[in-house]
């Protein structure tokens, strides 16, 4: 049986005392893909931060990859966003730093020390994404789909259990869009769990997985065709 990588129980998701999502009860598994929807603004982005401990859980029962998230303490967050990997809609990454560089500062943050291993790293999930080429490439010198790639590799580089992709093709052209999508199904078809925000609703279309609306202060899951 598939371990439990996420699990909400009545949860009730707040910001500065507003409640943003309600009686929210959701278990995700291992190798799991699953689509977080809605309009801006009906709480994709807080229910993300809340899985990597961005805001505080406050209400209800939540654990991901082995930590309390009602529970969790500030010194656990670096430890806890170890296990995960986070993919942003702004890439967020160093300007000025080339790409092979951006890599090993992760890696160096994260405690490795030996060189070899983390050049090894870093060729690894480069190859994944499709970018061994430009690593001395510096961000500016990217479109934004490389730069989208290259911040998925870095999210891949410490073996995440899970990867949180909020709004991953918010910045992108529909055709570079899919190409991402693209990415992120072969890493789920890997074995990893995928969660990820989006509005790009022709994404969903193209590549249909489980997914679950953010409305009216609810989630729901909602049937594909009625996306």
């Amino acid at each position: 049986m598939s371990a439990t990588v996420l699990s909400l129980k009545n949860v009730t998701i707040y910001q500065e005392n507003r409640v943003i999502l309600s009686q929210i009860n959701l278990e995700v598994k291992e190798g799991e893909f699953l689509y977080i929807i809605g309009k801006t603004g009906t709480g994709k982005s807080s229910f993300m931060k809340t899985l990597y401990g961005d805001l505080q859980l406050t209400t209800g029962q939540g654990s991901i990859v082995g930590y309390d998230l009602l529970n969790l303490k500030e010194s656990e967050i670096p430890f806890l966003r170890r296990k995960i990997g986070i993919v942003f809609q702004d890439f967020q990454l160093l300007p000025d730093r080339n790409v092979n560089e951006n890599m090993l500062f992760v890696l160096k943050a994260t405690g490795w020390t030996d060189k070899t291993e983390m050049q090894v790293k870093i060729d690894e999930v480069l190859d994944l994404v499709g970018l061994r080429s430009i690593t001395n490439k510096m961000p500016h010198q990217l479109s934004g789909g490389e730069q989208q790639r290259v911040a998925i590799a870095r999210a891949l580089l410490n073996d995440p259990e899970l990867i949180l992709a909020d709004e991953p093709t918010g910045n992108l052209d529909p055709q570079t869009s899919a190409e991402i999508l693209g990415v992120l199904k072969k890493i789920n078809e890997n074995g990893k769990t995928v969660i990820m925000a989006t509005h790009d609703y022709a994404v969903i279309m193209k590549f249909p997985a489980k997914t679950l609306k953010c409305e009216d202060s609810t989630i729901f899951e909602v049937v594909q065709k009625t996306v």
